[in-house]
């Protein structure tokens, strides 16, 4: 397809988007305040859209979705993303290096997120650093393909980050907290309406984090703030505007992360706070966003949106890379080479969209139809200080594990650019919801048009694409919906081979069907899901080349499973879920590949209090998880990581009406495993503490 002689879409959007005039006072009820129909109303009942962009409960769905809500976070101490996304069934977090995180999802990244529903393209999959959690109301976990949500997507899933909004009365929180290894944080949450009617509120969110950590000579600062207002602009219409700003310190990190293979074959084992880094290391990343959003309502319900977001993300590093090219001796721990590096960076991405979204009646039933246009741009730019290698740092290392101070700084040579990339996306896309009694059908499409430069391309990429969506739901009886949906794949890809070249985008298809059923009047939810998808051309990490860069092979991979998941309310004082992955990955010979990936994972949570006592309230959550297995890039020896189980307690004693203590005990049973074999991995943390003290208003 090519955008420019693409007039018929043109045509059907401007006709689509013209706002209708109409007089909304007509229409209301006689006496009632506009505020109320627009504003307030909208507070109370905000409905989420990240699965489809039509605003559809859980069951009506047709694909497999997990919410993570504030109430869960805050009793299971999930501070930061990457704690949250733990609760998730379905979803692995990837910790192969200190600072940085994957997810995956029925075995491939996830590359896609979403605020509010807003697709935000993360091509490269990877998460810098540790992105406070607390100015999340939720966090949605939609699995499966997802195309139909950012318009390139992989049968991974898409991660929706829905923002605290103001609430319609004046509350708030603070909270403190003390933990393990000198864990310290303060985090303050106030929404307030500015004015009796509630016609503008606004919410402010603030948290500071200090730690030292289980690793050796590793240490954390973080802090956050965030701010939205929104209120009723005119008598139908709304407008909210807000942003971010993070500024995150560590030291003592890894770059890469343990070496795990002896040169006689063998799997080395270190201590649990083993750290490869140096005390001249640290990795300082800034994150800023912002966003506007307006909203026009029509009196025939249909709602007119345009929104504007804005990324920013800066880091600082000084790092140092240590590997093993044979192998270490297992008699004195020598073979490690060392590679250091100091790199500046940034990368900042703005997004504008308009959608218009409403019923429709036609053969005797009311339908939902979404239209819209979205333009993103981006820009990545990353410099670096070469270093001579006659530097000590680029040398043989002394026996591991080596003290912090075992090898010098190295002499950093001036500031050359590194990689600079630009990249345009614009979509137009659509989606439409048929009632045909009990049966509906969500058919959708994505037009993309996606553009590419970069200092390591001769001539620049361009890219045009439309992918079709198409799901079926069917209430069987009243409690139980079955579904199956089909999505086709296509995603540029970030990721360099050998020769520091862009890979050919990854393609593909993939299939879905499941059966959702709520139980206890609506109390409990459970899905049942079967999922066949095959990528081709994925890349997928193949070592480090000879300028210390990351490089990646294109792999074919076929993935098939099953997923199972039941949460909700078991009665007045017990919330619950279970979740199940079993999965099968194949590569173009049927022989098992992804092998670092789980077969089969479980998840849990549980959260109830006493009847007797109903001030005291216990939980406990956890996974466990089948044996996983990678080859080691440098020796091409399997490292191993058996089967495990993680398991997580809390003990909450309100105090009063407005006030708590809490325990949250991490790792209860001092599980000793490695975090990941995504790439390279350390070990996880081992049991620890915090204690915390709320106080709500």
């Amino acid at each position: 397809m090519n955008f420019k002689s693409s007039t018929n879409y043109s045509l059907l959007m401007a006709t689509a988007l013209l706002p209708v005039p109409v007089a909304w006072a007509d229409n209301r009820v006689e006496g009632s305040v506009i505020e109320e129909l627009v504003i307030i109303g909208v507070r109370d009942d905000r409905i989420s859209k990240g699965a489809t962009g039509l605003a559809l409960d859980l069951k009506e769905t047709p694909q497999s979705i997990s919410i993570i809500d504030s109430e869960m976070m805050q009793a299971f101490g999930a501070d930061d993303i990457n704690d949250a996304l733990e609760l998730a069934p379905g979803l692995r977090v990837e910790r192969w290096e200190t600072n940085r995180t994957s997810y995956t999802s029925r075995g491939f990244e996830i590359k896609n997120t979403q605020i509010d529903g807003t697709g935000l393209p993360n091509n490269w999959g990877i998460i810098t650093g540790a992105f406070d959690a607390y100015g999340y109301e939720k966090i949605e976990v939609i699995r499966g393909a997802n195309g139909l949500l950012t318009g390139l997507g992989n049968a991974s899933g898409t991660i929706n980050f829905v923002r605290k909004r103001p609430t319609n009365q004046a509350e708030g929180q603070v909270r403190i907290s003390a933990g393990s290894w000198d864990k310290y944080r303060l985090e303050a949450d106030y929404s307030t309406p500015f004015s009796d009617s509630g016609e503008w509120a606004g919410r402010l969110v603030a948290t500071t984090e200090s730690s030292n950590s289980y690793l050796d000579g590793k240490e954390d600062d973080r802090h956050f703030l965030y701010g939205v207002i929104d209120g009723q602009l005119t008598e139908n219409s709304t407008l909210a505007f807000g942003g971010s700003y993070q500024k995150a310190y560590t030291e003592g990190n890894m770059w890469g992360a343990l070496s795990f293979i002896n040169n006689d074959g063998s799997q080395a084992e270190w201590d649990t706070g083993a750290n490869t880094s140096q005390d001249w290391t640290y990795w300082d990343t800034e994150n800023q966003t912002a966003f506007l959003e307006y909203t026009y309502f029509t009196a025939q319900d249909w709602e007119l949106k345009l929104s504007y977001n804005y990324r920013y993300n800066n880091e600082s590093d000084q790092l140092f890379y240590a590997y093993a090219p044979a192998g270490l001796d297992p008699n004195n721990g020598l073979g490690l080479y060392g590679w250091p590096g100091k790199y500046s960076g940034d990368d900042s991405a703005h997004l504008y969209e308009i959608s218009f979204s409403g019923g429709f009646d036609a053969f005797g039933e009311t339908h939902e139809l979404m239209l819209g246009v979205s333009y993103s741009d981006g820009e990545l730019s990353l410099d670096y200080h070469p270093v001579d290698y006659a530097e000590p740092a680029f040398g043989a290392l002394p026996s591991f594990p080596f003290a912090g101070n075992a090898i010098p700084e190295p002499t950093w040579g001036v500031k050359t650019a590194n990689s600079r990339r630009e990249e345009d996306l614009t979509r137009i896309y659509g989606t439409t919801r048929f009632h045909f009694g009990r049966l509906k059908v969500i058919a959708g499409f994505n037009a993309i048009d996606y553009k590419r430069e970069a200092l390591s391309l001769d001539v620049p990429m361009e890219e045009n694409e439309v992918s079709p969506y198409v799901g079926v739901t069917y209430e069987v009886t009243d409690n139980t919906t079955a579904y199956v949906s089909y999505s086709d794949i296509y995603e540029p890809q970030d990721k360099y081979d050998f020769n520091e070249q862009y890979l050919e985008p990854t393609k593909g298809e993939n299939y879905e069907a499941g059966i959702k059923t709520d139980w206890l009047d609506g109390h409990l939810l459970s899905s049942v899901a079967v999922f066949k998808a095959k990528q081709l051309g994925i890349g997928t990490y193949a070592g480090i080349n000879g300028n210390g860069r990351y490089w990646y092979t294109g792999a074919d991979v076929f993935s098939e499973g099953v997923e199972f998941e039941i949460s909700g309310q078991l009665n007045d004082h017990t919330t619950a879920s279970l979740g199940a992955t079993f999965i099968d990955l194949d590569d173009e010979n049927g022989d098992s590949t992804y092998t670092w990936i789980p077969e089969e994972r479980i998840s849990f949570t549980l959260n109830t209090s006493l009847p007797q006592f109903d001030t005291v309230s216990l939980g406990v959550s956890g996974s466990w998880q089948s044996k996983t297995a990678k080859a080691d890039t440098n020796t091409g020896v399997d490292v191993e990581q058996g089967s495990y189980l993680l398991a997580n307690a809390f003990a909450r004693w309100d105090l009063d009406n407005q006030s708590y203590v809490q325990l949250n005990v991490n790792n209860l049973t001092d599980e000793k495993y490695i975090n990941s074999l995504y790439e390279i991995g350390y070990y996880g943390a081992p049991r620890n503490f915090t204690v915390s003290y709320g106080y709500n208003f």
